[in-house]
């Protein structure tokens, strides 16, 4: 008999990089997310099954139950990752030695509803998942395997919007109510190229800037979005993030890069430069994304829950 995990992904509106250092940040949970399934079994393996969006194998993986060292992969490729949850579970079997401890085997099935290169949390849900089925605070795991902020697994968890920010390195997560009476005229452009958010976190970490200044400004932004009922009042605090950022980064903002003549406001979303961007426009023009070659185009209320 199967028993059965789930969490949510995430998007961070606000807040992008600055998060790290206490910035007060809206985070979404996405309506997509990642299930992980268990069930004992007669032999006394782990066995690990990982399926896509498309209900395609992308990983598979076998675990010495002992010492939960994997053995070697049907698809040698995937050797780094099985070495990498081989450090997930064993840090989750430190936060509870009673973890795995069992007689028999373990069968696990991890299935994504979202295409995994899409950024939207493929590690958080599962690092979440793992803690919920092994008993552990979720953020711990997180904290000393990825590391982060632990905004994303906060959105795991959660099912409603989020101001999220660490006070004394501890996460501080509040619901909230964002509704936006103008969330049809947003969208989701997914940019068809995944980013690596630790090679961006560790540029943002070598800048010499003024942090608490840029806290603040970041933090203002956050509250005042989330009070905002006008479209055009939107995306001047977006527009006001983005070239924030982008002198902070020493970046190009992305829609200068990749979308000058669009009728509204782009901005970025997480890492700079991949996975997905928020567009804000008075008029519903999916197919301006389309003809550049973006075909990854969500509405609002197809992505946020």
């Amino acid at each position: 008999m199967w028993t059965r995990y789930y969490s949510h992904g995430k998007l961070l509106l606000t807040g992008e990089y600055t998060v790290l250092d206490g910035s007060l940040s809206l985070a979404l949970p996405t309506a997509f997310g990642q299930e992980l399934k268990v069930q004992q079994q007669k032999n006394a393996n782990l066995n690990w099954a990982s399926f896509d969006d498309k209900e395609e194998i992308w990983f598979q993986a076998v675990f010495d139950l002992e010492n939960l060292q994997p053995a070697i992969p049907r698809n040698v490729d995937s050797a780094p990752l099985a070495h990498r949850l081989s450090t997930i579970l064993k840090k989750a079997r430190d936060l509870n030695p009673e973890f795995l401890k069992i007689n028999g085997g373990i069968q696990v099935e991890t299935r994504m509803d979202f295409n995994r290169h899409w950024g939207l949390g493929s590690s958080s849900t599962l690092i979440n998942n793992i803690a919920q089925w092994a008993g552990i605070d979720p953020y711990h795991l997180q904290y000393s395997t990825f590391g982060g902020s632990g905004y994303d697994i906060a959105c795991a968890v959660h099912a409603k919007p989020l101001l999220f920010h660490l006070e004394s390195d501890q996460p501080c997560v509040s619901e909230i109510v964002f509704d936006p009476p103008f969330k049809e005229q947003l969208f989701f452009v997914y940019l068809n190229r995944k980013q690596d958010s630790r090679e961006g976190i560790r540029r943002y970490r070598a800048l010499d800037v003024a942090k608490p200044e840029l806290i603040a400004e970041i933090s203002s932004i956050s509250r005042k979005l989330i009070r905002c009922d006008q479209l055009k009042e939107f995306q001047e605090l977006l527009t006001a993030h983005e070239i924030l950022m982008a002198s902070t980064l020493q970046l190009t903002r992305v829609q200068d890069e990749l979308f000058p003549e669009y009728n509204g406001v782009v901005k970025s979303l997480g890492a700079w430069g991949g996975d997905f961007v928020l567009a804000a426009s008075e008029y519903e023009d999916r197919d301006y994304f389309h003809h550049k070659g973006y075909k990854t185009v969500l509405a609002y209320n197809e992505m946020v829950l």
